[in-house]
């Protein structure tokens, strides 16, 4: 792709993210109960990326369709993705997201969930505004992401007393916690854009797998990112003890007294910051950080293929979505 592209599409990604933000702003202001709808509106604030609305929309633009039919299904999953980030804070019992105070610490925990709970409801509402004759299929691609998402977080919650976690066990479960949710993105603009089968067949495989090269990311990121852009401690994983890429691959290659400590991090269900570097020293030392870049990159590479049925002019900002993805540093 060309600079004068890549420029174009990042134009576009900008203008469209923007229009997403304002939307997302303007769904709650006349919305009554003030309580409930302010908390609400506050983690839209958070900002992001905004990685998901941008998948339906460059989906249903990869097989025809327009920004305009699926404007409304982008805003639903960015809904119930906002849904699923308060209840893993609360369960994480984070204390920040993006430099902002998690929902549950701003107001209370009975407020959060309540919170949440009204994200997913309006999500479904946003959805239905951009279904006709493909009603059924898509409430039901939607439901199955949601009920996977949850099922991952509980396998993510049964990892956290798990002591033989392994890195197929991980990868089954960012296939539900993460996967399954950039999969219905673009699955949901692959099939609203009117795309044929097979087009909406590899749009779907594309949303997977980049989906897991997301999600390895975030975990490399939680080790190797500048703290003020990643928005939260770094080494945060290894606080809690988390059971990420790094840590697995790292238990598979380490021997003598790092397995001893990787083993210890695992039975005492995390460390303190200060032991932060030493866990990264570790990981350094096995070449675990350039292990998971590659990872990523097979990830990534693997959605790549699933677009070779398109058309260059059609898969172009998907591609370049990608790459912005592969190598974003928060």
């Amino acid at each position: 792709m060309n600079d004068q592209n890549s420029t174009h599409i990042n134009s576009l990604y900008e203008r469209e993210k923007q229009k997403i933000n304002t939307q997302l702003q303007n769904l709650f202001k006349k919305k009554r109960p003030k309580s409930l709808y302010s908390s609400a509106s506050y983690i839209l604030k958070n900002g992001g990326k905004r990685i998901r609305p941008m998948l339906v929309l460059f989906s249903a633009k990869a097989v025809g369709g327009s920004f305009e039919k699926v404007k409304h299904a982008a805003i639903a999953v960015e809904l119930l993705h906002s849904f699923s980030l308060v209840h893993d804070d609360i369960m994480d019992n984070a204390d920040k997201r993006r430099n902002l105070l998690t929902l549950h610490k701003k107001y209370d925990l009975s407020t959060a969930i309540l919170a949440g709970d009204s994200l997913l409801s309006i999500a479904y509402q946003e959805l239905l505004k951009d279904l006709s004759n493909k009603a059924k299929t898509s409430i039901e691609i939607f439901t199955k992401a949601l009920i996977e998402v949850c099922e991952g977080q509980g396998y993510d919650k049964d990892f956290e007393t798990n002591k033989n976690v392994s890195i197929a066990d991980y990868k089954f479960m960012i296939k539900k916690k993460t996967a399954a949710l950039t999969e219905m993105c673009c699955h949901l603009g692959a099939i609203l854009g009117g795309g044929k089968e097979e087009q909406i067949n590899s749009l779907k495989l594309f949303g997977r797998y980049i989906g897991f090269a997301f999600q390895i990311r975030d975990d490399l990121l939680d080790i190797a990112a500048e703290e003020n852009k990643f928005g939260k401690v770094l080494g945060g994983d290894l606080i809690e003890g988390k059971k990420t890429f790094l840590l697995l691959k790292a238990l598979e290659l380490a021997k003598g007294n790092d397995k001893k400590l990787l083993i210890k991090l695992i039975k005492d269900k995390g460390t303190s910051t200060k032991n932060v570097i030493k866990y990264k020293d570790i990981y350094l030392r096995l070449g675990i950080l350039e292990l998971t870049e590659k990872e990523i990159k097979r990830n990534t590479d693997k959605a790549l293929e699933q677009l070779n049925c398109l058309k260059d002019r059609e898969k172009e900002t998907l591609v370049w979505l990608a790459d912005h993805l592969l190598n974003r540093n928060n």
